[in-house]
């Protein structure tokens, strides 16, 4: 089985404020593994130093046994690795199905392509319906989909995905947790970054929590569940 993916202490700064210090996680192949934390505690720091966006000063980062840490961006979603950003980022201009096509830009086979619109329309059928629409119309939770949609359109083998909840109504952030939880029953690795602390931990297998830059608990989801640490910051 392959390795999945491994951050292993790395640490982040911005000019020289570290933001993340001697961060470790791992992502079990097949596994939903979640990093929860509250605004300001890293997590999109994270997320960037995974894609390149913001390179570690120190640690590495591993896919599948690959070095990736320092790569350009487009090699590292090149590796199998796709993110569904924080706040959605639709190109609101462009209709649900151009949308959509965007997410396979690396992808050169037409029919390769169609197969996976195919699959995304199967998974959000009312984005079918919609594909013609301009995806700025659409309501949050519409626009939550096209996303997911996108990012399935590569084929990923790891799905980062940033909040998935944030600025969703109840029953869309119910909605999109069921779907994450298909996404990995068809194969694909996901995690989860979150502050939903409940929900996430109804569908993770494994878990983090990060808080001030650092690692402060980790476990499986029911172990996460009983920590103090999730409790005090998420359950008063």
């Amino acid at each position: 089985m392959a390795a999945g993916l491994q951050v292993e202490r790395i640490s982040t700064a911005y000019d020289r404020a570290d933001v993340l210090d001697d961060v470790s996680i791992e992502v079990r192949p097949g596994s939903i593994t979640c990093l929860l934390g509250s605004n300001g505690s890293g997590k999109t720091t994270l997320v960037r130093s995974i894609l390149g966006l913001t390179p570690p000063r120190s640690g590495k980062i591993r896919f599948e046994g690959r070095d990736l840490t320092g790569l350009p961006t487009h090699k590292v979603i090149g590796s199998g690795i796709a993110c569904i950003p924080e706040g959605r980022k639709v190109f609101p201009k462009l209709t649900v199905e151009e949308n959509l096509k965007v997410g396979g830009y690396q992808e050169r086979s037409e029919e390769l392509v169609k197969r996976r619109l195919a699959e995304a329309y199967a998974l959000f059928p009312q984005l079918k319906e919609r594909r013609a629409q301009v995806a700025g119309t659409l309501s949050g939770g519409e626009q939550a989909m096209v996303s997911i949609g996108r990012g399935l359109i590569n084929a990923p083998k790891l799905l980062l995905v940033d909040e998935p909840s944030l600025g969703l109504s109840p029953i869309y952030v119910k909605q999109n947790f069921a779907i994450i939880e298909r996404i990995r029953e068809r194969g694909v690795t996901v995690f989860l970054v979150e502050q939903n602390a409940r929900q996430t931990l109804a569908i993770a297998d494994y878990g983090y929590v990060l808080a001030k830059g650092k690692v402060v608990a980790a476990g499986t989801a029911a172990e996460l569940g009983r920590a103090r640490e999730v409790h005090e910051a998420y359950f008063g």
